[in-house]
């Protein structure tokens, strides 16, 4: 089985949100051999989901009551088959800990290129601000989804 990781700073707003849409989009597509998780470069082990991911998470659908934040290690980079950061100075530190050759800025891999393949962090800014990350995030994981199912020849199981 294909193991994705998403990773941002403190797992607790881009990489849950993006790591739910991803397993959403996957299963639309009928992809049920690829398993997704998410990690924090500067997370606080057990940290809840942010009050904005969650929010807007629920008005979409998502629920991230269940979701723990987890520190990117070693260990957890060795153990995905692919990494997504949402921006290049996570990406630098998936290297650091062994990650090269597995990982991409997920903006980037979806096809956007320069500083709009950042994804920004919310953290600490009102909803709007959240539901505009949330919106980039649907964007890149559809097409890094579809990109990773196309290359990788996965098809659809329900056809």
């Amino acid at each position: 089985m294909t193991s994705i990781l998403m990773v941002c700073t403190g797992n607790i707003c881009r990489s849950p949100l993006a790591e739910s849409l991803m397993r959403a989009e996957l299963e639309r597509l009928g992809v049920d051999s690829i398993e997704v998780a998410s990690a924090g470069t500067s997370a606080w082990d057990g940290a809840p989901a942010s009050e904005g991911a969650y929010l807007v998470g629920l008005e979409h659908g998502i629920d991230l009551s269940e979701h723990r934040a987890r520190l990117l290690t070693r260990e957890v980079v060795k153990g995905a088959d692919l990494i997504f950061t949402m921006a290049r100075h996570q990406r630098a530190r998936v290297e650091d800990l062994g990650g090269a050759g597995r990982v991409h800025v997920l903006g980037e891999y979806a096809g956007t290129g320069g500083p709009e393949a950042e994804v920004s962090d919310p953290f600490g800014s009102g909803l709007d601000v959240y539901r505009e990350t949330f919106d980039q995030l649907v964007g890149f994981v559809a097409a890094a989804t579809e990109r990773f199912v196309r290359e990788r020849g996965e098809s659809d199981s329900r056809q």
